[in-house]
């Protein structure tokens, strides 16, 4: 079971929420009122979501938009392509805060990681919300895969994070915003970002985070996992061409 050890610490900062959305019609408008809930319980009160519906064919942006009305907490963004980099670029553009903390709309997630997150972004430039160092409920197929991405990550890359999914992320606007015209506009964007930030000297931090997700994936699981291992090789051989060319002009 999730723990609390952050008892009632709040953040005192504001913070944007970016919120991709694909297809989401069953629950935006629920998780849209259950993260208000939350952020209301905690006294979180100066915030913005940024709910970015990419390539959505359903009634996610309609009903997204009635939850909207009539209040400023919520900006809806619909993009006619899908892509969550697309979303996550989109995102940060319309940001007025430079803490911004990434969830997934299934809000799959312990929300206790917000707290954590803010906290850790006062010495860190990317919060990285860790399920294998927390806790999880999901198939034993998508740990399996994930667990084989971490290993591959870790020989190619050299790195000791453990997680490189799309939620559960947090960002000073800042320290990221060179990078965001190179993104991906697919979910690789997450693996560069750290794997850049990293090698430039970036302030990582890794937290742990409880995740019960068992619902099926919005993701065709074959299909991101070959995206998802090519965008690391393609990575791993950028790196090594631009860590030759160094080596050759010196």
């Amino acid at each position: 079971m999730p723990q609390d050890p952050l008892g009632t610490r709040r953040p005192r900062v504001p913070l944007t929420f970016i919120i991709p959305a694909y297809n989401e019609e069953a629950i935006v408008a629920a998780n849209v009122d259950r993260l208000r809930c939350y952020l209301k319980d905690r006294e979180i009160t100066t915030y913005e979501m940024l709910l970015v519906s990419n390539g959505s064919t359903d009634r996610t942006v309609e009903i997204a938009r009635a939850s909207a009305a009539g209040r400023v907490d919520l900006t809806v963004i619909e993009l006619p392509r899908r892509g969550v980099g697309r979303a996550f670029k989109a995102g940060m553009a319309r940001a007025h805060y430079d803490r911004v903390v990434c969830l997934d709309l299934d809000l799959t997630i312990d929300l206790d990681f917000i707290t954590a997150a803010a906290e850790g972004l006062d010495t860190a430039d990317i919060v990285i919300g860790s399920k294998q160092t927390g806790g999880q409920q999901r198939s034993w197929i998508r740990r399996l895969a994930s667990a084989a991405f971490i290993v591959c990550t870790r020989r190619l890359l050299h790195l000791t994070f453990t997680d490189y999914s799309i939620g559960a992320k947090a960002f000073r606007t800042a320290s990221i915003r060179p990078y965001l015209p190179h993104l991906a506009d697919q979910s690789a964007y997450i693996l560069q970002l750290i794997a850049w930030g990293h090698r430039d000297g970036v302030a990582i931090a890794e937290i742990p985070v409880w995740c019960d997700d068992r619902r099926k994936s919005r993701f065709n699981l074959i299909h991101e996992g070959f995206y998802r291992f090519g965008s690391l090789f393609v990575l791993w051989l950028q790196e090594r061409l631009c860590w030759r060319r160094g080596i050759d002009g010196r």
